[in-house]
C-alpha cells in the first residue's frame, strides 16, 4: 500500500444507461472514505433512469444526453466527448453504458476510460453473458473490468473474479452474483489508480510497476 501522500483524489464522471447500482457502489466507497475520489457528473444516454436518481439525491452533477437526439454515432460521440470534457475528469467510468462508442472517442480517453463486463473476458463480449455461459455449459462465471479501446469488450483486462457455476444456477441468479462482485471490485480498481498502483503504458496494465497477466488480477 501507498502512503497516504501518495494517493491522489481523483475526479470521475460516470457513464450509465440504466439503474446505476455500479455508480451507487463507487458514491458508497467514497463516503465509507474507502475511495478516495469524487464523482464530478453523471452523464445517462437514457432519460429517467434511477442512476439519475441516485446522482440528483447525492447532488452530484447529471444530465441526459440521449444518442437519439443525433442523426449519426459520430455526431453522438462528439457530443459525448465535449460534455466529459468540460468535467476535466482523470478517469471516465462505464457503468452499465449500454451504448456502443466509436474509435475517435475511445482513443480520446485511452488509458483514462474504464469498463466492466459481466463475463470472465475474453469470453462472452457484448450481450446475454449469463445466458451464453450456461448455454457453454461453464463451469465457471463472473466479471472483468478492462481499459476501454476500440474493440468491443477487448481493451486490456485489469481484473476478474468468477465463481462457480452450479446445476440450479439461472440467468437470474448469475445476474446477482456478478453484481455483488462488480460492486466490490469497481471501487478497488479505482483506488488502485488513486494510489498509483495501477497505470496503463503502451496497451499494458502495470501494478505494482509489473506487467499484468493476458486475464488481468485474478
Amino acid at each position: 500500500m501507498t502512503s497516504s501522500q501518495e494517493v491522489t483524489k481523483l475526479k470521475l464522471v460516470v457513464l450509465i444507461s440504466g439503474s446505476g447500482s455500479n455508480l451507487q457502489a463507487i458514491i458508497d466507497a467514497i463516503d465509507s472514505g474507502e475511495l478516495n475520489a469524487e464523482v464530478a457528473a453523471v452523464i445517462s444516454n437514457v432519460a429517467n433512469v434511477k442512476g439519475l436518481e441516485r446522482a440528483d439525491s447525492h447532488n452530484i452533477p447529471n444530465r441526459c444526453l440521449s444518442h437519439k437526439d443525433f442523426d449519426s454515432r459520430e455526431a453522438f460521440d462528439v457530443a459525448l466527448q465535449d460534455a466529459i470534457d468540460s468535467y476535466k475528469p482523470d478517469l471516465v467510468i462505464l457503468a452499465g453504458f449500454m451504448r456502443i462508442l466509436g474509435a475517435d472517442i475511445s482513443r480520446h480517453y485511452r488509458g483514462r476510460m474504464l469498463n466492466i463486463h459481466p463475463s470472465l473476458l475474453p469470453k462472452y463480449p457484448g450481450l446475454h453473458t449469463h445466458q451464453r455461459a450456461l448455454d457453454a455449459g461453464d463451469s465457471k462465471h463472473g466479471t472483468s473490468i478492462h481499459f476501454v479501446t476500440e474493440e468491443l469488450d477487448g481493451g486490456p483486462l485489469v481484473y476478474q473474479k468468477s465463481f462457480p457455476i452450479t446445476p440450479t444456477d439461472t440467468t437470474d441468479t448469475l445476474f446477482a452474483q456478478v453484481q455483488q462482485l462488480e460492486h466490490q471490485m469497481y471501487p478497488e480498481v479505482i483506488q488502485w489508480i488513486a494510489e498509483k498502483r495501477l497505470s496503463y503504458l503502451d496497451n499494458q496494465v502495470l501494478f505494482d510497476q509489473e506487467p499484468v497477466g493476458r486475464l488481468g488480477i485474478i
